[in-house]
């Protein structure tokens, strides 16, 4: 069992092999399912990406969905705070908000993760959502709370 900042740099690298498993499931289904990319990842800090298309990913305005938008975001987050994880600990969000800046139609959006403040439990986030031409989409803070031993059993 190797660290999850260990797992992904491996990821990363194209250096994993099949007998290196860590405490979390990467990819997670969601960003499969979505096409979410981790593009980097350091000690409680991420960056992930995803080619986003108001074709694939539209509104009713015809503009890229906020929650896309958020959900990029939202993993970001939960891949840097993973990587702070050890064995008996897991994490839920428990606060996320969002503002938005400017409309995407077609652009692979760049989400960065970094913490605000690293508490034992309580931890805070903040990520910047860019586009191609590094200007912010959206900006999200988000508190994540860290589970220990019985209560993050099955997490």
């Amino acid at each position: 069992m190797i660290s999850v900042l260990d797992y992904l740099k491996h990821q990363l690298a194209g250096t994993l092999t099949p007998d290196m498993e860590t405490l979390m499931r990467y990819p997670t289904a969601i960003s499969r399912t979505l096409a979410i990319n981790i593009a980097a990842v350091d000690h409680g800090t991420a960056t992930v990406e995803i080619d986003a298309d108001a074709l694939i990913h539209g509104n009713q305005q015809g503009t890229v969905h906020g929650g896309l938008i958020c959900e990029l975001a939202d993993a970001a987050i939960g891949t840097a705070h993973s990587t702070l994880m050890k064995e008996g600990q897991s994490f839920t969000s428990i606060e996320l908000k969002i503002n938005f800046y400017r409309p995407v139609w077609k652009s692979k959006l760049r989400a960065i993760a970094t913490p605000l403040q690293s508490g034992k439990t309580i931890s805070h986030y903040k990520c910047e959502v860019k586009n191609e031409e590094d200007k912010v989409v959206a900006m999200v803070t988000s508190t994540v709370m860290t589970l220990h031993e019985d209560k993050a059993a099955g997490r």
